[in-house]
């Protein structure tokens, strides 16, 4: 029973690629940045092989790593989430997915307001903790959403759960996707849901994406349609809108989605398991919070061994990321352009450098490849021959 079990650590960037200046990210790396803090302590990762990977510079190498690794080339245009993932899954974008610095057109706006009968406010970047701190009243007062956005493609509603039910929120959100197509097609529309009151307004974990359909086939469903299991846990079932997807189980953070993982290790399925861990970026990559990203690299490490205890002969275990979010890059609280790592493990992993890789689509090609399945994309598989 062969099963690949692969985590993306959502944003955990090991620095700037060559063409990171031309997205605006100079000296990015946002391992070098969490590494600065006294919380910082990843002996299982290091034991794999991550302070081994080429251009890493920070960490005791150790001993000779028990784990494959490799640094992954983002080839697709861009740094978000969906494209991240996309290419990790073997569709490599050529064109970056739509961005708004100055907000979104008119014309946007007009329709929104027409189908959903509620005004909007912002319709700028924005960070999100703030534009709910210095809107939110404004809101609660008139019941107009918040709209805004990022340097990321992405189409923000932010609502009070008291003015707005959840699901309300969520059926506004399913109106600006059908019409953030085209032209205009984001790569996410989220749902961003708060409570409280006047200077302590809070978002909630019921936050919820919106993403466009994926524009080809990916790994996930030639795994499918060759009777495999495909198993997303966290906001995998939300980045390929359930394309290719055989289950899934949201998350409300990185705990959840390790405990979830745990439980799939003693489950009997013969597939691939997919998982993202989204609080490094969405709790500190964001937010500046250096500290509490290392804390929950350190947590990740720590339930390492009991995940690995828990693999069967036949199993894989891939941990990667999507982009980075360096927490002390002063210049945006956004995504930044950078390498990503690879550590793979198992009993049918041969140890060693798998060097840098040209595409995320490495990845796929290699879950494809350990279930004898030709990938319908290009991309190389790592495994070895």
């Amino acid at each position: 029973m062969k099963r690949v079990f692969l985590i993306v650590l959502d944003s955990f960037g090991i620095g700037e690629m060559e063409d990171a200046a031309s997205y605006g990210d100079v000296n990015v790396n946002t391992l070098r940045s969490v590494s600065t803090s006294s919380f910082f302590h990843m002996p299982n990762m290091q034991r794999l092989g991550l302070f081994h990977i080429d251009g890493v510079t920070v960490g005791e190498k150790g001993t000779e790593p028990v784990g494959a690794y490799a640094r992954m080339t983002e080839s697709s245009k861009g740094k978000d989430t969906t494209i991240g993932h996309w290419e990790i899954a073997g569709i490599q974008s050529p064109k970056p997915l739509p961005t708004y610095p100055e907000g979104f057109p008119k014309e946007v706006l007009d329709a929104f307001c027409e189908k959903t009968g509620r005004g909007v406010l912002c319709n700028l970047p924005y960070s999100g903790t703030k534009v709910i701190a210095e809107y939110g009243d404004e809101h609660v007062r008139t019941g107009d959403l918040i709209v805004y956005t990022s340097a990321d493609s992405v189409f923000q509603v932010a609502a009070h759960e008291d003015v707005v039910p959840v699901e309300q929120l969520y059926e506004y959100c399913r109106i600006a996707r059908e019409l953030l197509q085209g032209e205009h097609g984001v790569g996410r529309v989220i749902a961003r849901p708060f409570i409280g009151e006047n200077g302590n307004y809070t978002r909630t974990s019921r936050r919820h994406d919106f993403s466009i359909m994926p524009p080809a086939n990916t790994m996930l469903d030639q795994l499918k349609e060759n009777g495999k299991d495909v198993i997303a846990v966290g906001k995998i079932q939300d980045i390929f809108v359930g394309k290719g997807i055989t289950e899934h189980v949201y998350t409300a953070g990185n705990e959840e989605g390790i405990k979830r993982t745990l439980e799939y290790l003693d489950k009997d399925f013969e597939g691939l398991c997919f998982i993202n861990l989204v609080d490094y970026d969405m709790l500190y990559g964001h937010r500046r919070d250096i500290d509490g990203y290392a804390k929950a690299l350190a947590y990740f490490d720590e339930k390492l061994p009991e995940i690995m205890a828990k693999m069967g002969e036949e199993d894989i275990l891939m941990i990667t990321a999507d982009h980075g979010c360096d927490p002390a890059y002063l210049a945006t609280t956004d995504h930044t352009r950078e390498y990503t790592p690879l550590l793979m493990y198992g009993k049918k992993v041969k140890p060693g450098n798998l060097g840098t890789r040209s595409t995320f689509a490495d990845i796929g090609a290699t879950v494809l490849d350990y279930f004898h399945i030709t990938p319908e994309f290009e991309g190389e598989s790592m495994l070895p021959t």
